[in-house]
């Protein structure tokens, strides 16, 4: 569950503040584009060209100045050679994960290297060879960021991207893909006493607001039993003969407990 910071003490929380901005982007692979046009059939063509769409969106991120970037579909070449060293010239140091498999973008978290000092970066990878749920390509980034600060005790911030399997009738493996990603998060981000570090969660969840897959990570709990694998994002409505989700969607092989903490070491 997450944890109700409203009622802390205000005294105690101003003796270890750090505002920073985040921006959470999913900006399009220019491949993934192109290879469904039909989907942009709405737009005036021009529109769709990456020499235009390119400077269009580095213009926003620099506008937004944001100190935390995470980015959705990132095409890796595109990443690589404009990118990337556009964002650094602007100040950012850039993470960055490819899609597992063929497809050719993947997930980027790029933050101010005069506000942060990067600790860990954890690929996070949700394919799994041998298990028949897990058989998609989408993947996460968890980075460990430690505020640089004159003084004062500011804890680590743990940051986590993501890009969730779009289909929306595969609910079963949306929450298997995000039970991954928060068991990962929990690894890296405990801190003494079996507390967790500061957390900021972006990603495209591939749901809409007020989703069953909205909900459980607004509020840390959902009583999936039962419920119809297409109504999980909220993407379309379910239609009968749907499957119905019973409790444990993901195999106990996994490793990974309905708290979304690994029992076990992380598996590769």
């Amino acid at each position: 569950r997450w944890e109700d910071l409203g009622h802390h003490d205000q005294e105690s929380c101003a003796k270890e503040a750090f505002d920073f901005t985040v921006m959470s982007y999913n900006i399009l692979s220019q491949d993934l584009l192109e290879d469904n046009a039909s989907l942009y059939a709405h737009c005036r063509r021009p529109y769709l060209f990456w020499n235009y769409r390119l400077p269009n969106i580095l213009r926003e991120l620099q506008e937004m100045n944001a100190d935390i970037l995470c980015l959705q579909e990132v095409q890796e070449d595109h990443y690589e050679e404009q990118m990337k060293p556009r964002l650094e010239a602007l100040g950012y140091a850039c993470e960055y994960k490819s899609r597992t498999g063929s497809k050719p973008d993947g997930c980027a978290i790029c933050f101010k290297s005069d506000k942060f000092n990067l600790k860990l970066a954890k690929p996070v990878e949700y394919f799994r060879r041998h298990i028949a749920l897990l058989d998609r390509d989408n993947v996460g980034l968890v980075l460990m960021l430690q505020p640089k600060t004159g003084g004062g005790d500011v804890p680590t911030v743990c940051v986590a991207n993501t890009h969730l399997l779009y289909n929306p009738r595969r609910g079963d493996i949306k929450l298997t893909q995000l039970a991954i990603l928060l068991a990962e998060m929990t690894e890296v981000a405990h801190v003494q006493d079996a507390r967790l570090c500061p957390i900021v969660l972006c990603g495209d969840f591939n749901s809409v607001p007020g989703s069953p897959l909205h909900r459980f990570i607004k509020k840390g709990t959902l009583d999936y039993e039962g419920m119809t694998i297409g109504k999980v994002s909220g993407q379309e409505p379910p239609f009968r003969g749907q499957r119905l989700l019973s409790i444990p969607i993901w195999p106990r092989s996994l490793g990974i407990n309905q708290k979304c903490v690994y029992e076990s070491p992380a598996l590769p």
